[in-house]
């Protein structure tokens, strides 16, 4: 099994669409979306029966038992997250417990307790050809990068003998993205040509070196600013980075993600572009001795 992660240092630089249209392209039969903050994959991945739904158990959250509370206010007092309120009873606050359990050691009448709490839902689509897998993760919830790994354990469990599988990963350099990077084999970062779009480019390959993973780039929506795109392939080849392709920017892929459909689904520039892109991936991803 080969696992291609698809990365981005910021959002809104097109990595969705470039995965969906690898997944067309590779007729693969095994991928994922470890953005679990903001999922949008299962938009266009052509879908239509319900997935397999599981509740995923983050952080612990504390709970008082008001009839063994005595309101001595000594948890209140020890929580350094502020997640317990006096009025008009004691109660944890869950978004901003952070399940560290020191209001139940300092509680003389031992009231409370941690109780596992729901953090997100584990999605799982499969039908008799392809597997996908998925997750949203609930709002207040902190642990995003636990999550991203249950989502690939579940790929993992589900396609084991799949030979390609393709994973979204998620915007920036946080706890998700370090999820998604662990046991991949190669790393394909989109990158724009702005500002922050270089900033952000330099920051997650940064962060593949540190885990040895073999990273290419490719440069979407390069015609936006040449000369930024150029600063992108001269850092490309101070870092020994192979630059794999250049995507214009077109008003036709909007038109086709709107639509439901992969970029590389219509005729347009960027599928045409998307396509020598992809093949140059697979070139680098299944080289001998590579990965």
């Amino acid at each position: 099994m080969k696992q291609l992660l698809i990365l981005s240092g910021k959002g809104g630089t097109g990595k969705t669409t470039i995965a969906s249209a690898f997944i067309k392209l590779a007729n693969a039969t095994a991928y994922a979306d470890c953005d679990v903050d903001a999922p949008n994959l299962h938009l266009i991945a052509g879908w239509k029966a319900e997935p397999k739904k599981t509740d995923y158990y983050g952080l612990s959250i504390a709970e008082i038992d008001l009839d063994m509370c005595i309101e001595c206010d000594q948890c209140r007092a020890s929580c350094r997250f502020d997640a317990i309120n006096a009025e008009p009873d004691y109660k944890v606050d869950p978004f901003t417990c952070e399940g560290c359990g020191v209001c139940g050691y300092v509680c003389p009448a031992e009231a409370i307790s941690l109780k596992p709490a729901v953090a997100g839902e584990l999605m799982l689509y499969s039908d008799k050809k392809k597997v996908f897998s998925t997750a949203q993760l609930k709002m207040g919830s902190g642990t995003s990068g636990l999550l991203v790994t249950e989502v690939k354990k579940q790929l993992k469990s589900a396609a084991d003998d799949a030979e390609l599988v393709i994973i979204d990963g998620s915007p920036g350099i946080g706890c998700p993205v370090i999820a998604s990077l662990s046991g991949v084999d190669m790393v394909l970062i989109v990158a724009e040509p702005s500002i922050s779009g270089i900033s952000d480019m330099e920051r997650i390959i940064n962060t593949a070196a540190k885990f040895g993973t073999k990273t290419a780039v490719c440069i979407n929506k390069y015609d936006t600013n040449i000369e930024n795109t150029e600063k992108i392939e001269q850092f490309c080849k101070r870092q020994d980075l192979p630059s794999i392709g250049w995507i214009p920017f077109d008003s036709n892929a909007v038109k086709a993600i709107n639509n439901g459909q992969t970029i590389v689904d219509i005729d347009c520039t960027s599928g045409v572009a998307v396509e020598k892109v992809y093949h140059k991936t697979m070139n680098l991803l299944f080289e001998k001795g590579g990965g």
